[in-house]
């Protein structure tokens, strides 16, 4: 039986979560209350020396680091394929997953108080991760061809890395309305079952808001 420890509000665990519904595979799904501190208790430690979430357990064998985890499920579950076999294709897939990862998740954080709707937040920091942001959607704009997915005509590993992230920029970060093809992509996704499965829903978003209201609070008090 497989096993996914997770948490509810991280990308990374929910890429991973869309991969195995997507997949159809039986597994049983672990939450990790990061707030509680249970990814710093001994018996996660074991598993998750990083003390980071998502750990996908496999009789015994664990995996940390979701685009590991993602590659190990498409490696050992090949049907559905989740990556192309044309070699520009894959390469438009890696492209996607690496970009998200490495230059659209860090300035993520910086919008989150637009996303969450919050008051607040750095007006020049919210600026500049604006303009990095609308980089990645115009080279992912640019990916896009006739076909519903990227490098494919079917879902890939690119939709579950960016398609966790992309549509929650639109809830008041980044409009994409001068990306046409990335907002049919996004609608496209929301619309399946898998993501709206895994969506947070809203007595989680609120907590979410909570804890960063109050740590807004906290850190414009000190």
């Amino acid at each position: 039986m497989l096993t996914l420890y997770h948490a509810p509000m991280s990308p990374n665990s929910r890429r991973v979560w869309i991969t195995l519904l997507e997949k159809g595979l039986e597994f049983e799904l672990v939450q990790i209350k990061l707030v509680d501190g249970e990814q710093f208790k001994p018996d996660f430690l074991a598993i998750s020396p990083f003390h980071h979430i998502p750990v996908l357990v496999d009789d015994g064998f664990n995996i940390v680091e979701s685009l590991a985890i993602l590659d190990y499920l498409e490696a050992k579950y090949p049907t559905p394929a989740m990556l192309p076999k044309d070699v520009k294709d894959l390469a438009v897939v890696r492209m996607v997953e690496l970009v998200t990862i490495n230059e659209l998740m860090p300035n993520v954080l910086p919008l989150s108080t637009l996303i969450l709707g919050l008051p607040g937040g750095d007006p020049e920091k919210i600026k500049q991760a604006q303009q990095k942001v609308a980089t990645v959607l115009k080279f992912f704009e640019s990916l896009l061809d006739d076909r519903p997915y990227f490098g494919s005509q079917n879902l890939t590993l690119a939709e579950v890395v960016a398609g966790t992230i992309i549509p929650w920029l639109s809830r008041g970060a980044m409009s994409l309305s001068e990306y046409p093809k990335l907002s049919a992509w996004c609608d496209r996704l929301i619309a399946r079952p898998a993501w709206q499965t895994t969506e947070p829903t809203p007595e989680i978003i609120e907590a979410m808001k909570s804890r960063m209201a109050a740590r807004m609070a906290q850190q414009n008090s000190g």
